[in-house]
């Protein structure tokens, strides 16, 4: 064979290979695909894992893909008592929330130092819509307490409810300042609800200190004595007993279906304590509560009580767990 026949023959063979070579990737190349997309398919087949790691960029996604909204969590956290007041119950005491259950009290006017006036508000239920079938509780559809942040002013009143839904009752702030509104309710075939909402009188705010611990206070010359201890979880006794002129008042008249009535408010971020009275036939001079302080601090107590026609109010500063009174446990406010 001459030179020119081999180097044809060589040509001829390596055109052979390659071409063998081309064959095969073709062949090859959907498997090498296949394998990639198999190896990438977990990641995009596990969403669980991804909403996980959402958090890390973008905060409360977690939550508002499990149905709870970022303003609800917000909240949560707003209502969570500040380090100090150990909250040990296993839910949140009532009125630290404008709404609660699908409810929400909607304050419609502003108060004022200058004179009283007509201060209104709704209860919108969940569907929107003002309530307007309540429970009777303590002789009342709705009771309406304003108290000032500072706890030495306490109005307990009785609006009147129009048939649209709308409270209306007379009020004035005794002082500027901030106030909470609490309007403590049943809603027809509903639970006990009770809510809270921030109020404000203009003027100069000057905040009184917490008035030190006491078991006795005076009011219009009766003198009202508190026997028994807050307790943090715990329902206590309290016993609270009223004399006038040294003489033991014994013909106390019912007041809301009681001889007595007993609000209790936490220092500090006013926790509204639901206080149970004791059923009694004798009119004084003794009437007796159950209450539970849901954490250790100070506490505020305001006791209501019906002598000749007249509603008086005592008021006390109470300690649950031995914190000192007066140093609103930790110092913190909300």
């Amino acid at each position: 064979m001459n030179a020119a026949a081999k180097l044809g023959s060589y040509v001829l063979g390596l055109a052979v290979v390659f071409g063998g070579a081309l064959g095969v990737g073709k062949l090859m190349a959907p498997s090498s695909t296949a394998a990639a997309s198999s190896e990438k398919a977990p990641s995009s087949q596990e969403p669980g894992q991804q909403a996980q790691q959402a958090p890390k960029s973008h905060g409360h996604t977690t939550g508002e893909r499990q149905g709870v909204s970022a303003e609800a969590t917000s909240a949560a956290h707003e209502n969570t008592p500040a380090k100090g007041h150990e909250q040990q119950t296993g839910h949140t005491p009532g009125g630290l929330q404008v709404s609660q259950d699908g409810y929400t009290l909607d304050l419609i006017d502003s108060i004022s130092t200058k004179k009283a006036t007509d201060f209104t508000f709704k209860v919108i239920g969940p569907d929107g819509t003002p309530v307007t079938d309540y429970e009777v509780e303590h002789d009342k559809k709705l009771h309406f307490i304003v108290v000032s942040r500072d706890l030495t002013s306490f109005q307990h009143l009785h609006p009147k409810l129009s048939p649209d839904g709308t409270w209306s009752v007379r009020l004035k702030a005794p002082k500027p300042g901030p106030y909470k509104a609490f309007a403590d309710f049943i809603p027809k075939g509903g639970e006990k609800l009770t809510l809270g909402a921030d109020l404000t009188a203009a003027g100069d705010y000057d905040p009184d200190p917490l008035p030190e611990a006491s078991r006795t206070a005076k009011v219009d010359g009766y003198t009202v004595s508190l026997d028994g201890d807050l307790a943090p979880n715990t329902s206590t006794k309290l016993t609270l007993t009223v004399s006038k002129d040294g003489k033991p008042v014994e013909d106390l008249e019912p007041y809301l279906g009681a001889y007595g009535h007993l609000v209790a408010l936490r220092a500090g971020d006013l926790a509204y304590l639901h206080v149970h009275p004791e059923e009694s036939d004798t009119a004084g001079p003794e009437i007796t509560f159950y209450a539970e302080a849901p954490s250790r601090g100070d506490y505020r107590l305001f006791l209501d009580f019906k002598h000749k026609g007249e509603v008086r109010t005592a008021s006390f500063t109470a300690t649950a767990g031995g914190a000192p009174a007066g140093h609103g446990g930790d110092g913190h406010t909300h």
